[in-house]
């Protein structure tokens, strides 16, 4: 009889043993597991889909440009480029302007106003190679022109000028990012090739990154 209860004392043990190694072994892999998995849970505030992103870089971007005087004009402003639908949209204002002129205002190809003629800054903005002309006229046009600036009695310029199939910091041959800004001292009659007939160059600025989109870097691992 002692030897039967001595037998079924140590299966019990043997069982507590064998049970207790497992069920302690399982704790910790529940516990990898629930680490692992917090990240999982968040993920979706890891970054946009991929396609809003790949469609945001530029929408999301915003370009800046400060206007300098051109040969002791006096004329200075501050402008930005925002994403428009499919264009871009350049608002800010000019001053130092005589009160009631009329000013043509172009986005030049070369982003350089060093020269003391700001001549440095290159040509019209004309990627396509098309002739000058009215950008609110339904006609071919530079991709840089851009109606008049008038200025206001008290010289200053409000300007809010829309430039179709233009974007901000893409490295596209349409990026308007490392350009200029030109203020011409005549007005653009959009006819003369290629310019406009609008006379000298009286504040030029270049056109800058200013808030470029987050790249979209993936789901967090």
């Amino acid at each position: 009889m002692q030897t039967r209860t001595t037998l079924i004392a140590a299966a019990l043990a043997l069982a507590l043993a064998a049970c207790s190694p497992a069920d302690d072994a399982a704790a910790p892999a529940a516990n990898e597991y629930g680490d692992a998995a917090a990240p999982a849970a968040t993920e979706p505030a890891a970054g946009p889909a991929p396609a809003d992103a790949a469609s945001g870089i530029a929408l999301a971007a915003q370009a800046r440009v400060v206007l300098q005087e051109v040969q002791g004009s006096g004329v200075s402003g501050e402008l930005v480029f925002d994403p428009d639908g499919d264009a871009l949209r350049l608002t800010g204002d000019v001053r130092g302007l005589t009160p009631g002129a009329t000013h043509g205002f172009h986005v030049h190809e070369t982003g350089d106003c060093s020269a003391p003629d700001a001549t440095s800054a290159g040509g019209h903005f004309n990627p396509m190679g098309a002739p000058h002309g009215d950008s609110q006229g339904g006609v071919p046009h530079h991709a840089g022109d851009m109606p008049n600036l008038v200025a206001g009695d008290d010289g200053v310029a409000q300007a809010d000028k829309r430039l179709a199939g233009l974007r901000i910091g893409d490295g596209s041959e349409v990026d308007v990012v490392g350009r200029a800004l030109i203020v011409h001292a005549q007005p653009d009659d959009y006819t003369t090739q290629p310019t406009g007939n609008a006379g000298a160059r009286i504040a030029c600025g270049v056109i800058e990154l200013a808030n470029p989109a987050p790249a979209y870097e993936g789901p967090a691992q």
